[in-house]
């Protein structure tokens, strides 16, 4: 189709209508923008420096402007205005930059963890906060106890000698904690650790005789202490040793009657306890034991046994040795021995000058016992035990015409237990019995109690119970023994750890089973003990004792008071 010259003037003219205000608009926006200072928007994502001109001050970091050496000379209208705070100091690269994937971020951003293989080594953390990590040791090398600092740690570098760090040289022991600060520490002879003491005391004694009438005397007490236990890796070897020496500084006065006394005239009395105990590590599970006993003593001031007119207490000794084994089957123990006692009187002293002999209580003892006992749990261990023995005298019939020949024994059942070591010890109940040879003897029996309880009230206070229950021989005519229980509370306390005192309380009876008789006794007993240092103790006791019987003439009373000074090592 063919245009027209007036269509084309008319389109020339509405095209050129619409071009026109458009070039307008865009000179004007041209020199807008030239007059027009960029102010930088504090919302938007782009950076001042990228929308500001190249030589635009904005463009330039805090540090250039702040640096009069590479910051160039602007205007006085457009020096910026000085900053209150000060200068913006120059920290280098941005915080945790170039940083690892793992580790330490200053800015708190979480860090991946480090990836291990199945088979490769962890490596261990440092020993503490700025220590270095711990140095490899090879498999072949001993450990020691102690690694020597270097020398720039000490001007003067510690001898090899003390350090341990000579071939061959065994490594340290390290010292124990000590519980008693108080305590003997005792010396090395060999592989053995010795302690050894000796206490003195001296005081007074209202009833030392145990008379109807009391005679009061001045006493003394000399008691040796003597304990060795072996430092083996394997097997051991203990020796306790006690003894005690009582002596008066006078004799008791006869009645004025002339009839003799139920006490000797010479009341000193001596008494020795000591066991040797050994054990022999056959293997992890068996164990071979041993024990080698000596028991040193007179009868008890007050007992029926003391005959009449005596010049001073016969001494009797009683020798004896177990030898058993100890096996293991995981949690099951079992314990079995064979034991063999001596006893022998010496002869009694009369006032009158002679003497009568005591071979009639003269005895030996054959016999074995057997313990089973399972680790229920930590700190409880049930157990079962059951003892038989054979008694045969010297002489058949005794000085009254009984045969005293008897087997018996006892069978109890318990626990020892341990609970977070405030509450310790063994606890057990079962019965006991003894038949004679003579049948106008009675069967000897009765219940059984034996115990050993030790509870830590308080860092400071200690309570512990005792008791226990023995079949003893007698000459009374008629009796069949004396089956005697004995209980006993103590407590202890530690006003300071060199001040302690020790409040105790037994009672007990005495069963003369075919006779009659019947005793009760009673002692409340309180002590105070200072410790001057490790070497010596100062000890101070009062005692008061009561026999209470149901026959007239037989109960009596004493208070004895001791002041004594102990001396270990």
């Amino acid at each position: 189709m063919r245009v027209g010259p007036a269509t084309g003037r008319r389109g020339r003219a509405r095209i050129l209508g619409v071009a026109l205000p458009c070039l307008a608009l865009i000179a004007l926006s041209g020199t807008a923008v030239q007059a027009q200072t960029v102010t930088p928007d504090l919302f938007s994502s782009r950076r001042t420096s990228q929308t500001a001109p190249l030589d635009s001050p904005l463009r330039r970091t805090a540090a250039e402007v702040n640096d009069p050496l590479t910051s160039p000379k602007l205007p006085e209208n457009e020096q910026p205005a000085p900053r209150r705070t000060g200068p913006i100091p120059k920290y280098g690269l941005p915080a945790a930059t170039g940083a690892a994937d793992t580790g330490y971020d200053s800015l708190n951003r979480k860090r991946k963890q480090p990836k291990y293989y199945p088979a490769q080594p962890r490596p261990k953390p440092p020993i503490g906060p700025g220590s270095p990590p711990r140095p490899a040791i090879a498999a072949n090398t001993p450990l020691r106890l102690s690694i020597p600092p270097s020398e720039s740690a000490h001007k003067t570098p510690i001898p090899p000698a003390v350090a341990g760090t000579i071939v061959g040289q065994p490594p340290r022991k390290r010292l124990r904690g000590d519980d008693d600060p108080f305590g003997a520490v005792g010396d090395y002879a060999g592989s053995f650790l010795i302690k050894s003491a000796v206490e003195v005391s001296a005081g007074y004694d209202t009833n030392p005789g145990r008379l109807a009438a009391e005679q009061g005397r001045p006493v003394y007490v000399v008691a040796p202490e003597f304990l060795a236990v072996s430092d083996w890796e394997r097997h051991a070897l203990v020796a306790d040793l006690r003894g005690s020496f009582t002596g008066y500084t006078s004799n008791l006065t006869p009645n004025a009657d002339g009839t003799p006394l139920s006490a000797p005239l010479d009341i000193d009395r001596p008494n020795f306890i000591g066991h040797v105990d050994g054990r022999l590590d056959v293997s992890r599970d068996t164990r071979l034991t041993a024990q080698g006993r000596l028991f040193l003593s007179t009868d008890n001031p007050g007992s029926p046994n003391v005959q009449s007119g005596l010049a001073r207490y016969p001494i009797f000794t009683t020798v004896g040795s177990t030898i058993g084994v100890d096996q293991t089957f995981n949690r099951l123990q079992v314990s079995a021995g064979a034991t063999v006692d001596r006893t022998d009187y010496t002869d009694s002293k009369l006032t009158d000058g002679t003497s009568s002999t005591n071979d009639d209580r003269n005895f030996t003892q054959y016999g074995g016992v057997g313990r089973v006992s399972y680790d229920l749990r930590p700190g409880l261990k049930p157990f079962v035990e059951i003892q038989g023995d054979s008694r045969v005298h010297d002489l058949r019939l005794d000085r009254s015409g009984f045969a005293r020949d008897s087997a018996g024994g006892y069978a109890k059942g318990g626990t020892s237990f341990e609970f977070s070591r405030l509450l310790t010890g063994e606890i057990a109940v079962g019965y006991a019995m003894r038949d004679y040879v003579d049948p106008r003897l009675n069967r000897l029996e009765g219940l059984l109690v034996s115990s050993s309880l030790v509870w830590t009230a308080t860092p400071l206070t200690t309570a512990k119970f005792y008791s226990d229950t023995t079949i003893t021989e007698t000459t009374l005519p008629g009796t069949s023994g004396v089956l005697t229980h004995i209980y006993t509370v103590e407590v202890d306390h530690d006003f300071r750890r060199w001040l302690t005192a020790i409040g105790k309380f037994t009672w007990g009876d005495l069963d003369y089973q075919g006779n009659p008789r019947r005793d009760k006794i009673y002692t409340v007993s309180g002590e105070a003990i200072y410790k001057l240092n490790r070497n010596l103790w100062l000890r101070g006791t009062l005692a008061r004792g009561w026999l209470e019987s149901n026959l007239p003439e037989n109960s009596t009373a004493s208070t004895v008071v001791m002041l004594g000074v102990r001396v270990q090592n």
